[in-house]
């Protein structure tokens, strides 16, 4: 039979532990099992566990009973059942009950519940070489802006907001119960002014109170080099501003790289296909080959075998976060057999086989037949 672990153990604190220890280390796991931010399974009844081992070790007289003689001393004071009343109350009321007042927001304090604008995003397209080397665009796009006439607090011009009268301008609505832990407070948006703490009375005339109005936006976006395809740049507070001077959102540019025509990108890592044929890989050659900087030459040693790499150092694309840096270019080697010959070509080819002591197919596919057949 299972060994029924101690509150202490529940908790993970000594059995000289302070009152805060307790509170601290109940605070703690109620963040990680109660069942509205936890999906693990089981969180249910691991909460349930937790929670009667604070209310034990939480109250003073029963926890000296319960270190006396453990549960079974407890009877009527027992240690099952919630403070909270009937199932559990919400995360963010837990969440508060603990850091009212305790360096979270103060209670008397007010919460900026403006709302945010909108995050917007752009669809950059830029060359291969623009994404290797970097490149400053200039981009238009369509927003929600601050209005003009009022400066974006959507009030008329000579008026001003007037704190809610439901909330007192606070922006929110609190409500308290007394639990075991001390003053359970719930908190939530005020209905009437939306969180926002005022009221507009006289509405501003060109955007109807809203504090924004659509208009047309140009801005110069510095693109690093070495960016890659669906890379995102983050523009903080170049997004749409929200309703009444509330704070702006971001724009993201995605951006969107047009492949070269010969180079292939891996990364920070470049690669090119260089066909030669029979007689460039044996003989060697001067093949020019294009590079991020342009075309240049490159010398082909007698005897290359296909699948060859050739490495340039330092010739790839820079590294994002370690300025100086470069990958390579890699040089792939791919030697090209024909398919069709002259006389000659065949005749040359046929007389380095038999310099080479190589056993070539005589006489046509009919002699070849009759050789076969015996």
């Amino acid at each position: 039979m299972a060994t029924e672990r101690s509150y202490y153990e529940i908790l993970g604190v000594e059995r000289n532990a302070s009152d805060a220890d307790i509170k601290r280390a109940f605070r703690k796991l109620a963040q990680q099992w109660h069942p509205d931010v936890s999906t693990e399974a089981g969180a249910v009844e691991r909460f349930k566990e937790i929670n009667e081992a604070y209310q034990v070790l939480s109250d003073p007289k029963r926890r000296q009973v319960y270190d006396m003689v453990g549960r079974a001393g407890l009877g009527d004071m027992g240690g099952a059942g919630s403070p909270f009343g009937e199932g559990f109350p919400g995360f963010g009321d837990l969440f508060d009950a603990f850091f009212a007042g305790m360096g979270g927001a103060p209670a008397g304090g007010r919460r900026n519940r403006r709302q945010s604008g909108s995050d917007l995003r752009y669809d950059l397209r830029i060359t291969f070489d623009e994404a290797v080397k970097g490149v400053e665009k200039e981009i238009e796009f369509e927003l929600l802006d601050k209005c003009g006439t009022c400066g974006g607090n959507g009030a008329r011009v000579g008026s001003t907001p007037v704190p809610c009268t439901t909330c007192g301008g606070r922006g929110e609505v609190r409500s308290v119960r007394q639990t075991m832990l001390g003053q359970m407070v719930s908190v939530t948006a005020c209905g009437r002014c939306h969180g926002e703490g005022s009221m507009i009375e006289s509405p501003c005339p060109a955007c109807k109170g809203e504090g924004r109005l659509p208009r047309h936006k140009k801005i110069r976006v510095t693109i690093p080099g070495g960016i890659d395809e669906g890379h995102q740049i983050r523009l903080s507070g170049e997004g749409e501003v929200g309703p009444r001077s509330g704070p702006a959102g971001n724009l993201y540019v995605a951006v969107h790289v047009t492949p070269h025509a010969l180079l292939r990108r891996e990364g920070t890592e470049i690669y090119y296909d260089l066909p030669l044929s029979i007689t460039q890989a044996a003989l060697g050659a001067r093949c020019r080959i294009p590079t991020i900087e342009g075309e240049e030459d490159l010398e082909i040693r007698p005897g290359i075998q296909p699948g060859t790499e050739i490495r340039l150092r330092g010739r790839g694309v820079p590294h994002l976060r370690r300025a100086g840096t470069r990958g390579d270019l890699h040089v792939m080697i791919h030697i090209g057999v024909p398919t069709k010959l002259t006389k000659r070509q065949r005749q040359l080819l046929e007389d380095l086989a038999v310099e080479s002591g190589e056993t070539l197919p005589t006489g046509g596919i009919l002699d070849r037949m009759k050789d076969a057949i015996g």
